[in-house]
């Protein structure tokens, strides 16, 4: 009996020398991203910009590969169920990694079992609609909505998301509505609200910005506390007469559950680099995006009220599981 258990302590001892062997020479090969989004789409854009950070900083290249589908759950999914060493990752919207549950009875991977590494970037909600669409403000378009039940229509970049979730807010708070259409992505949405296909669209600043500098969109509100620098002239939701419907898009990195922490250390560690660095910095700034980072304690954290407000929004809609 003593014999056997000095063999099983000798094949742990050597097991755990092993694991802490592959952690401090992690990484020693490419490591492959997955996002949760179309080519585009702004965790795509993101994504692509904090990994040539990061690959400068961990020796090894970071290889984008994007997966969309049911609301950023396939990408989670593959990822979830991939091995725990830090090899392959998640770049998603909130979605996957918070709110999916709420919508779908039986979700191949628990959102909560995810690793968490660091927030990569948070980006200001606007509303934003097409050119053609006879509102000039938030109050008009309250008023439009109200004289036109079920006809004007909203874009999203899916079911669940930030923009669907957010739409469900406004409509609550001003008991107006809308008539939800669904993308796969920020991309395809816009595309549409570009060419009057859709209404509206409650998006990221980001990549809204330039089509209402252009003329193609109009933005009514920021749905941020404070004005945006780059469009000054622009209210604040609140300001609009709307409180309480400010929204954000963050966008994350997870890995599998039980990824080792010497490895969530080194990738977080990556990001944080990544978020004082002065070209990323200035990038982020044209793009009117604000840096993410924070240690993983504190991500999960921020995972936690955020499934709770947005759960809160998604029961009060009455929006129900697939």
């Amino acid at each position: 009996m003593l014999r056997q258990l000095a063999i099983a302590g000798i094949g742990l001892l050597l097991a755990a020398t092993a694991a802490a062997a592959q952690e401090q020479k992690f990484p020693d090969h490419p490591i492959r991203v997955v996002v949760a989004v179309p080519a585009g789409g702004g965790v795509d854009a993101v994504t692509r910009i904090v990994t040539a950070k990061m690959s400068a900083t961990l020796g090894q290249p970071l290889v984008v590969e994007n997966k969309s589908g049911a609301g950023g759950s396939v990408a989670a999914e593959a990822v979830f169920k991939d091995t725990p060493d830090g090899y392959t990752l998640l770049a998603s919207q909130p979605a996957p990694i918070t709110t999916n549950p709420f919508l779908y009875k039986s979700l191949n991977y628990d959102p909560a079992q995810l690793t968490a590494i660091a927030i990569m970037s948070h980006v200001p909600n606007v509303i934003l609609v097409r050119e053609g669409l006879p509102v000039k403000t938030v109050q008009e378009l309250i008023a439009y909505a109200k004289a036109n039940p079920g006809k004007l229509n909203y874009a999203s970049q899916g079911i669940c998301t930030t923009s669907h979730l957010t739409a469900e807010l406004f409509q609550t708070l001003t008991q107006t509505k809308l008539v939800h259409v669904p993308y796969k992505g920020t991309a395809p949405a816009l595309t549409d609200l570009l060419a009057g296909n859709v209404d509206l669209m409650f998006n990221e600043l980001a990549t809204s910005l330039e089509q209402h500098k252009a003329g193609r969109a109009r933005i009514l509100a920021v749905l941020t506390k404070d004005r945006i620098a780059a469009i000054p002239d622009v209210p604040t939701i609140a300001e609009a007469g709307v409180p309480g419907c400010e929204s954000d898009t963050w966008h994350a990195l997870t890995a599998p559950p039980k990824t080792p922490a010497g490895v969530v250390a080194k990738l977080n560690d990556a990001v944080n680099k990544a978020m004082k660095d002065p070209e990323l910095l200035e990038r982020y700034k044209t793009l009117s995006i604000n840096p993410g980072g924070g240690t993983p304690a504190e991500m999960d954290a921020f995972l936690k009220t955020e499934t709770k407000r947005w759960g809160d929004v998604i029961r009060t809609a009455g929006i129900q599981p697939q």
